[in-house]
């Protein structure tokens, strides 16, 4: 019998014929932490009794979640990290070459790679092919030492997509509309491998939007093959060595197989105040928001910028709603001025930030207000996750943020598009 993109990958890693539920022990690729859970990572570090990195250059440490700092404890944290780096001899990016997701994504991960992060959405990195996993930071701090770490192999479900986007209709909608069909805990430990013609034509963009929520249904890793398309995203990354072409096998046994027709599906939002509480958006014309917020390690990329500036060109923002852009990389920041998408978003009243996480966690740069709303395009919306537990947040794609803050509610980007 084949195997899945999880068995291919954890099999020749390991070296061992790798089955799902078989636990493997395999070398780690790349490490890394970022500045809220850098710390406990360190700490777990030093209380081990370790003394040195098992590959310092594939250790990496991102400030990306409180940056500029917004207090003397983050600050302190990021002495912390600092210091560590300097002592280690491992990679630091700083505050403002963007969130670590996406500079993995730009500058790390491969396919066939193994990937691990102390942040749940480390399976970002599954859009290249690498099986990218999310730890907490005594895991990652152990494998950082040795430079490898056991795995129980996940069952894997196959996602079958096939048809064409309708106008108006992008990545994020299909993705919501998979953990609303699949539950908040529908995929716990599995692998979530995205398969079809339509999955195999999405850019590396839309695939990281895709697997980058596939933890909000409780998946381990979300896998697509590594193709021409990843082969193109490379190569225009200078990484393009780095490529090789990796497939499941066609007979390989998927514990369950799910099937969308990407031409029947509508915009979608998620609902206060869990991801899997989703509705087509036309079902929610009338909700007034106050905060729009567009970025994030789900939907800050270029592709993402560009469809919000197109539909923002020429006109302004509700007065009462406040929109907020916080690109993902330094990359995609410099890339969309000289496109002319950051002029066309400050002209219609945007708000700009630095790149990184921003007001995803809730730490500064967009704290809501009590009884406030804010449609974000980030990937969680539980209670308090912006940092006010009185305040509410729905999810949706970049098109129909947009189409939100022209608004002042959350409106069906298809009405304007």
């Amino acid at each position: 019998m084949g195997k899945t993109l999880s068995e291919k990958i954890l099999s020749e890693k390991s070296g061992v014929d790798a089955r799902a539920g078989d636990i493997v022990i395999a070398p780690i690729d790349l490490a890394f932490v970022q500045d809220t859970t850098g710390p406990l990572t360190v700490q777990q570090f030093r209380e081990s009794g370790y003394s040195r990195l098992a590959n310092p250059q594939r250790t990496a440490i991102f400030l990306d979640h409180a940056i500029p700092s917004p207090s003397r404890q983050l600050s302190n944290d990021h002495q912390i990290l600092r210091r560590f780096a300097r002592e280690n001899g491992c990679l630091i990016f700083e505050g403002g070459n963007g969130i670590c997701h996406q500079l993995v994504a730009e500058g790390f991960a491969s396919p066939g790679d193994i990937v691990i992060g102390s942040d749940s959405h480390t399976v970002t990195a599954g859009a290249l092919g690498a099986f990218a996993t999310g730890m907490g930071s005594s895991d990652v701090a152990v494998a950082s030492a040795l430079g490898k770490t056991w795995f129980r192999v996940p069952e894997s479900f196959k996602v079958a997509i096939n048809g064409t986007f309708q106008k108006g209709v992008y990545a994020k909608d299909l993705v919501l509309y998979l953990i609303g069909t699949l539950g908040a805990d529908g995929a716990t430990y599995k692998a979530l491998e995205f398969e079809g013609e339509t999955a195999g034509n999405m850019n590396v963009s839309q695939r990281m939007t895709i697997a980058n929520m596939a933890v909000e249904a409780g998946a381990k890793v979300g896998l697509f093959a590594s193709d021409n398309v990843t082969k193109e995203y490379l190569t225009a990354q200078g990484r393009g060595k780095e490529y090789k072409a990796l497939y499941p096998d066609t007979d390989a046994h998927y514990e369950q197989v799910i099937t969308i027709n990407a031409a029947e599906l509508e915009p979608m939002v998620a609902m206060p105040h869990t991801v899997d509480n989703v509705a087509p958006t036309r079902t929610l014309a009338g909700v007034k928001v106050h905060q729009v917020f567009i970025g994030t390690c789900t939907n800050g990329r270029l592709e993402d910028l560009a469809t919000a500036a197109a539909i923002l060109k020429n006109k302004k923002c509700h007065p009462d709603s406040r929109l907020i852009i916080a690109p993902a990389s330094r990359q995609v920041l410099a890339t969309a001025i000289k496109a002319g998408y950051v002029q066309a978003l400050l002209t219609a009243g945007a708000i700009l930030l630095p790149p990184g996480c921003a007001a995803c966690v809730g730490l500064h740069q967009g704290v809501l207000g009590d009884n406030e709303v804010c449609l974000s395009t980030a990937n969680r919306n539980f209670k308090g996750r912006m940092g006010n537990p009185e305040a509410s947040i729905y999810l949706a794609s970049p098109a129909t943020a947009a189409a939100s803050a022209i608004a002042g509610e959350i409106t069906d980007p298809r009405k304007v598009i």
